[in-house]
This record gives structure tokens, sequence and C-alpha cells, in this order.
């Protein structure tokens, strides 16, 4: 995995907060975004427009125009961003081993096995 992929994978929690906003409401102008997160993270108009044009050139959102108003959508949906960030922490903290990450897992008790057990279960009828 290179580094660019692995900072792709990282939010900060306005970078979430901005993509929570467009997965529940859909489509918004960068005023819209700004009104929704600002009762936890206050910003300015041109704050909110930088934050959205990061987001869009590492692939988070894109936008369509309508007249002279730019609207945001999320480009990926919750469950792709959650992957890749599994997949960083795999590479850094289990050498790349998803053995290593799921037994982590199951011996700290996040996951129980009976839940892995279920899940590989659910894989092999998926193929």
């Amino acid at each position: 995995m290179t580094d660019r992929n692995s900072k792709a994978a990282s939010l900060t929690p306005l970078q979430q907060a901005i993509l929570e906003v467009l997965w529940a409401v859909g489509p918004s102008s960068a005023d819209a975004i700004r009104e929704a997160v600002h009762s936890k993270h206050p910003l300015k108009d041109s704050s909110i427009r930088t934050m959205l044009r990061r987001l869009e050139v590492r692939g988070y959102v894109s936008h369509t125009v309508d007249g002279k108003v730019f609207l945001y959508r999320a480009a990926l949906r919750p469950h792709r961003i959650a992957a890749k960030a599994v997949r960083q922490i795999i590479d850094r903290l289990c050498s790349g081993s998803v053995e290593q990450f799921l037994l982590g897992m199951v011996d700290e008790e996040v996951l129980p096995a009976k839940e892995i057990e279920r899940l590989a279960r659910k894989i092999r009828s998926h193929k």
C-alpha cells in the first residue's frame, strides 16, 4: 500500500462530519454543509470551501454546478471508507496480516469468535 493510499484512508473529525452530512442529506451546497456542522465545527465560508476542495482532491466528494452554486455529494460510501481505514490499521499495526488483526480482535474481545465464524460462513456462501 502506498503512502498516498494510507493518507487517503484517514479523516479528521471535521472531514468525517462533512461526509456524514452528505450521506444523510445528499447533495448540498457549501453553505448548507457549513450550517449543518456549525455546532461542533464553527467555520468561515472560505474554510468550508477549502475543506470541500481538499476532500474532492482526495476522492471523497465530487460536485456539480447548479447555476452559480456548487452542489457537493459524497463520492464514497461509508463502508468503503471504513474498509480503507481498516486496511491502513492492518498494514501499520499488524504487518499487513489480516489473520493477526482478526486474532487481536478476538483476543481483546472486540469481536466474538462466534461472530467471526458467522462471517466466515457468510463469506463462503457469498462466493
